[in-house]
């Protein structure tokens, strides 16, 4: 049996680009993130301290699934378009606990 896998993205907005980042999310990187096999699992916003402002937890289905996934041309549009409103990005992936908790 293969373990469950997360994604998570951080990043902090670039201040000035809030309207044009939630617009470009909503109409963009969410739907997107669903076609290429990568649903959003939680969302989280950071409104105060000296931590990523956006955390974002993606389901993986399998390696290959991300492997496709991050190979694929629509992945790489996306984050050229993500990197316009934001900065300090980072990601990792870990294995899912499978308890339907935080990770």
């Amino acid at each position: 049996m293969t373990s469950k896998l997360r994604l998570i993205l951080t990043w902090d907005i670039r201040p000035g680009r809030e309207q044009e980042y939630s617009v470009f999310v909503n109409d963009r990187l969410a739907p997107g993130l669903v076609e290429i096999g990568l649903p959003p699992h939680d969302v989280y916003y950071t409104a105060y301290g000296d931590v990523p402002q956006i955390m974002v937890v993606l389901d993986v289905a399998s390696p290959e699934v991300l492997q496709r996934a991050l190979s694929s041309s629509l992945w790489r549009q996306l984050k050229k378009e993500l990197f316009q409103y934001i900065e300090n990005y980072q990601e990792r992936i870990i294995q899912a606990n499978g308890d339907g908790g935080y990770f």
